[in-house]
């Protein structure tokens, strides 16, 4: 098409882009659409000519126009924790149920296996944990290594370990979650023959008020993200009315996104540890409160307000698209 013939066609309707308001951000968008396609089309058959030059500067104002006006994207971050992060966890409810009765299977054999061996904990634990924390208990301070290092340090490097962990556990959701259940399984032998430890110097209770303070939201993080792996698995493994690749690719983002909603979990969980559980002479009531309002976070956002907003019949406004 010459390029007489194509500004004859189009130059009244870029005129009214120019001078007339769009009535809605659909047509704002649809125009930007429009234009872009007609610069594209300039572009490729006239590279050097003005009206290539008056087209990609009138894009350019409807791109900066689009963007300025797209509201979506201020409240996307808002409407991510209040419902497509509870949505995303009802969806898979039986998988996160199912994660977390895998995770107190493996917490029991641990207790069980530290109780009939005695030597459990130190192949668990290692050595150096162990002969450490007897030195405190004789001392009378069971939990004296939260305090050996410096609070900030420990604050970064646990958060860091923490979410590079429930990174690790949700991508080992593509080995059909053998690597997600092996990391469950490591992180619940652990916990259950830590504390069966304690029980057995008797110190049990000095360690629950102590290491629960951040152990409430690290560990269920950790459950959690387990979870998100097992998210994937499942989509891998059982892809239902979806080709494989697509069930996957719907698993991954799911699982993905509940990974992203923990960080913030985490960098709490991290903080608490740095900063607070290394203070063994607080109060009980201190440590109750603290663990308490954890627990209360953790069932109130991940179990209660999501059945709540099911029962309400709670949707996204869009579903989203693979």
């Amino acid at each position: 098409m010459r390029e007489a013939v194509f500004l004859r066609q189009n130059q009244e309707r870029w005129h009214q882009y120019e001078t007339q308001p769009p009535t809605g951000p659909d047509e704002l968008a649809q125009r930007f659409i429009e234009l872009t396609d007609d610069l594209s089309y300039a572009r490729t058959f006239y590279p050097n000519s003005t009206t290539t030059v008056y087209l990609n500067g009138l894009a350019s104002k409807l791109h900066q126009a689009l963007y300025k006006n797209k509201t979506e994207d201020t409240s996307r971050l808002g409407q991510f924790w209040r419902l497509e992060l509870p949505l995303l966890i009802v969806r898979h409810h039986r998988v996160l149920l199912g994660t977390f009765l895998f995770f107190l299977l493996c917490t029991a054999i641990g207790a069980l296996s530290a109780a009939l061996d005695d030597t459990f904990v130190r192949v668990v634990l290692g050595d150096r944990y162990v002969n450490q924390t007897l030195a405190n208990i004789q001392k009378g301070d069971p939990m004296a290594i939260y305090k050996g290092t410096d609070e900030t340090l420990m604050f970064l490097q646990i958060t860091l370990n923490n979410v590079k962990v429930s990174l690790y556990a949700f991508a080992g959701g593509i080995t059909g979650g053998l690597l997600t259940g092996y990391m469950l399984f490591q992180n619940g032998v652990m916990l259950g023959s830590f504390q069966y430890f304690f029980h057995q110097k008797g110190v049990l209770l000095p360690s629950v008020l102590t290491i629960w303070i951040h152990g409430t939201l690290e560990i269920s993080a950790i459950i959690l993200a387990g979870g998100a792996g097992l998210i994937m698995a499942r989509s891998l493994l059982f892809p239902g009315t979806y080709s494989r690749a697509d069930a996957l690719r719907l698993g991954a983002r799911d699982g993905m996104k509940l990974v992203l909603g923990l960080v913030p979990i985490f960098v709490v969980a991290g903080f608490l540890e740095g900063f607070v559980t290394r203070h063994t002479e607080m109060p009980m009531w201190a440590s109750l409160a603290i663990i308490g309002t954890s627990a209360s976070f953790i069932l109130g956002y991940f179990v209660v307000y999501p059945w709540w907003l099911h029962r309400r019949g709670a949707s996204l406004p869009k579903p989203s698209a693979f």
